[in-house]
């Protein structure tokens, strides 16, 4: 499996042939000229996540693409004719991606505060019929599905959450591989102390993996 991180919390994965991008939003960065995407996958509505004045031009180069989002965005980007039919991501449903199954599970968005309404979130699980848990982008959440995942996209920073969640999350997921995302909302130097505490109190057996810029990573 490569990786590559465009900020935030966009990550493309190739795995056995299938290209598949995640959250295309508005605090990531590169992800406008990609082409020969086999999906287009976003977790939930928050800009940061789905920004709708870059998803028409991306899928303008990957008219191929599934779409596919939480039901409450995949509503709006359809109402709105916002990049061409989405269709909405059931939890306990699942699609073919070439040689990839995506899961849907999870469902709910992380309490940002009890006056803010939570919305839908979904979290997403690529596997192969050989490897059913091969990678899992929980978006806004912190859901640990009833299966071990082998490569986990792990939330590091968010106003949902406190650093001490994020370790427990990493330690009770137990994946043999992390990567952070959703930094954007950090500075520099806070990235490094909230990179670092994660790396020191993760579980021995997981090896924690900080993506490049915009370039492919294998794990």
């Amino acid at each position: 499996m490569e990786i590559t991180h465009f900020g935030h919390s966009c990550v493309l994965v190739e795995l056995d042939g299938t290209r598949i991008l995640f959250d295309p939003g508005t605090m990531s960065h590169g992800f406008e000229g990609l082409t020969g995407l086999d999906a287009i996958l976003i977790t939930h509505q928050h800009p940061d996540h789905c920004d709708v004045g870059r998803l028409p031009n991306l899928v303008g180069e990957n008219p191929q693409a599934i779409r596919i989002a939480d039901p409450q965005t995949a509503a709006q980007l359809n109402s709105d004719d916002v990049a061409g039919e989405w269709t909405a991501a059931l939890a306990g449903g699942q699609v073919g991606v070439g040689a990839v199954t995506a899961r849907f599970t999870g469902g709910r968005h992380a309490v940002i505060h009890p006056e803010i309404p939570v919305v839908d979130n979904v979290a997403y699980v690529l596997g192969t019929a050989t490897a059913p848990g091969r990678f899992m982008h929980p978006g806004d959440s912190f859901y640990i599905p009833f299966e071990q995942i082998d490569v986990l996209a792990l939330p590091s920073a968010a106003p949902w959450m406190k650093l001490s969640e994020s370790v427990d999350y990493l330690r009770a997921m137990a994946p043999r591989v992390a990567v952070p995302i959703h930094q954007a909302v950090l500075s520099d130097a806070g990235t490094g102390v909230h990179y670092a505490r994660l790396q020191e109190m993760k579980d021995p057996g997981t090896e924690f993996v900080v993506l490049g810029e915009e370039s492919a990573t294998q794990v």
